[in-house]
């Protein structure tokens, strides 16, 4: 199999022909799920076996086959998972929060000024699964966030523009979208085009879907297409997001969102 890297910026100038000739990992150093330091991820190649030589409609349905195999956890159980996850690399007693860029002590977690919950990237109303187990708890696309921040982005679709707001970290907002900070736009958006493979219609659950709108309101789609892919390319994988992938997948639900491992699937798909 021919290696493909994935990491920094070069991975959205790979051709779709070379992504698909191939489907080895990254040759990287295995982090602990327990590390401090934000670190890249080995995983092991024949996960995604399956997917080699598809594109469009068929690699779609073969990476969730592949993603659907998962052990859930109850909402409570995030809790202590996001303090794994979204731990500080700088700082093992903190999280990073996910718009906002702030450190912040792990014990903080709940509902109050001041605290971090848990954010839901693709909107629970988006599709109406609520917290319930599956989509409503999968770590792939739940992230700390501080209260009020989480309260501004609410349940808007993604898009470009928009005002600052305080602690938003360079995150902007208008009436009808958000735009996160540009650190963590490609992450964003791979959690987005996750949840859209994962969740098809089954185990009764709606089947989400990512469409060019940003006015989807309680529909089962999160906009905008164009945006996303934009922000996929801009800011690939970094450490940090490699790390939260392998913590996931090695500690946690044993699966992996494949945007992060090949980004430039997104565009193979979409």
């Amino acid at each position: 199999m021919l290696a493909i890297r994935t990491r920094r910026r070069k991975a959205a100038a790979l051709a779709t022909a070379a992504v698909l000739a191939g489907l080895a990992a990254p040759s990287l150093a295995a982090t602990p799920a327990t590390a401090s330091a934000a670190a890249t991820a080995d995983y092991d190649p024949a996960y995604y076996e399956d997917a080699a030589g598809k594109t469009g409609g068929a690699l779609e349905s073969a990476l969730h086959t592949i993603i659907s195999d998962q052990t859930k956890l109850s909402y409570a159980a995030v809790w202590d998972a996001l303090k794994v996850t979204d731990q500080d690399p700088a700082d093992s007693g903190n999280v990073i929060l996910l718009y906002s860029g702030i450190s912040r002590d792990k014990s903080l977690n709940g509902g109050d000024t001041g605290d971090w919950n848990r954010e839901h990237v693709w909107a629970k109303s988006h599709g109406d699964f609520g917290t319930s187990t599956g989509p409503g708890t999968d770590l792939h696309h739940l992230r700390p966030e501080d209260v009020r921040v989480n309260s501004v982005r609410d349940n808007k679709d993604f898009d470009n523009g928009g005002s600052g707001f305080t602690d938003g970290g360079g995150s902007l907002t208008d009436a009808d979208s958000f735009e996160p900070r540009d650190a963590v736009k490609g992450d964003v958006a791979r959690m987005v085009f996750y949840m859209a493979v994962r969740y098809e219609g089954g185990e009764g659950f709606a089947d989400l879907e990512v469409n060019g709108s940003v006015d989807n309101g309680s529909a089962p789609y999160m906009g905008r297409l164009d945006v996303l892919k934009e922000w996929n390319e801009q800011d690939p994988p970094d450490a940090f997001e490699e790390r939260r992938n392998q913590v996931i997948h090695d500690s946690y639900q044993h699966n992996r969102n494949p945007f992060v491992d090949h980004p430039e699937w997104v565009e193979a798909i979409w």
